[in-house]
């Protein structure tokens, strides 16, 4: 079982008897619909549309929320739920648990702590989050970045900068951190609208080189013109934020999309729904 302890991480718990609504109508994903035992991914964005901040939400097991987010963001995060709490009946906290490990490919959950399941990936990947106590074994921290690769799952930091990128741009239309179905949350209206026009077409992308590809933030060009930037990195492989317009345009001219000067290929996640622009019928056209 591969596993890996990542730092930097908070947990924020929203609990009372307005907990739920109030969460509801904030966030872009649907907690009332979050199975117990699973997290979710969510946003809060601002009006514009634009992500603040990105996280995982998931039940507390005594009818609250627990939030999970990167430590530098939680104070904020924290503050700016409380502008909205005004007469809602409900507590926002920083929680004393914490994640402990992330763990994948293994048949059954450990013993002890709380064990949640990450809905961002394939269920056959039995991707697990652990709080408070972690499972054995040695930091496969490479191949935590290399699955989050594979599947393209972006978080901020290494891959968007929070203000920088809307829903689509990460997926969350794919994963279902974005719900197009329930009530109005702050910057609905523009998501909505990007969804009903087909107006995405900055997407995630997988970069793959010949050799170790630089860091995170490294412009790719293609013919004098940025067409994305790199994100998380694994040796040759790399997330990528890319205008799929601009990248077609590239490869159809076969120009060589480059990174610091290192030619790469792109390739789109097996498990999205949108396609290059050509295909008609997908977002990004």
């Amino acid at each position: 079982m591969p596993v890996h302890f990542p730092s930097g991480r908070s947990l924020i718990s929203v609990t009372g008897e307005d907990a739920e609504h109030f969460l509801q109508n904030l966030v872009t994903c649907d907690v009332t619909t979050i199975p117990v035992d699973m997290a979710r991914a969510g946003a809060l964005l601002t009006p514009q549309g634009k992500i603040m901040f990105d996280f995982l939400v998931f039940r507390d097991g005594a009818g609250g929320f627990l939030i999970d987010i990167r430590s530098n963001l939680a104070g904020d995060f924290t503050r700016r739920l409380t502008m909205y709490k005004l007469r809602a009946k409900v507590e926002i906290a920083e929680s004393e648990e914490s994640l402990a490990a992330i763990s994948w490919q293994k048949d059954s959950m450990p013993a002890g702590g709380r064990t949640i399941a990450d809905s961002r990936f394939p269920d056959d990947l039995r991707v697990l989050r652990h709080y408070g106590e972690a499972p054995a074994g040695e930091d496969d921290a490479q191949g935590w970045t290399a699955l989050r690769i594979a599947h393209g799952v972006a978080e901020s930091g290494p891959d968007f900068e929070p203000g920088d990128a809307f829903p689509h741009d990460i997926s969350y239309d794919q994963n279902s951190g974005v719900d197009f179905r329930k009530g109005c949350y702050v910057g609905q209206e523009v998501v909505s609208r990007m969804q009903h026009r087909g107006t995405a077409r900055r997407r995630l992308a997988i970069a793959a080189g010949e050799a170790p590809l630089p860091q995170p933030g490294t412009p790719l060009e293609a013919g004098g013109k940025t067409v994305g930037a790199l994100g998380s990195v694994s040796g040759g492989q790399a997330l990528a934020l890319v205008r799929l317009d601009r990248a077609k345009d590239a490869m159809d001219a076969g120009q060589p999309i480059t990174a610091a000067g290192q030619t790469v290929t792109l390739s789109l996640p097996d498990n999205v729904g949108y396609r290059w622009p050509e295909e008609a019928g997908h977002e990004g056209d």
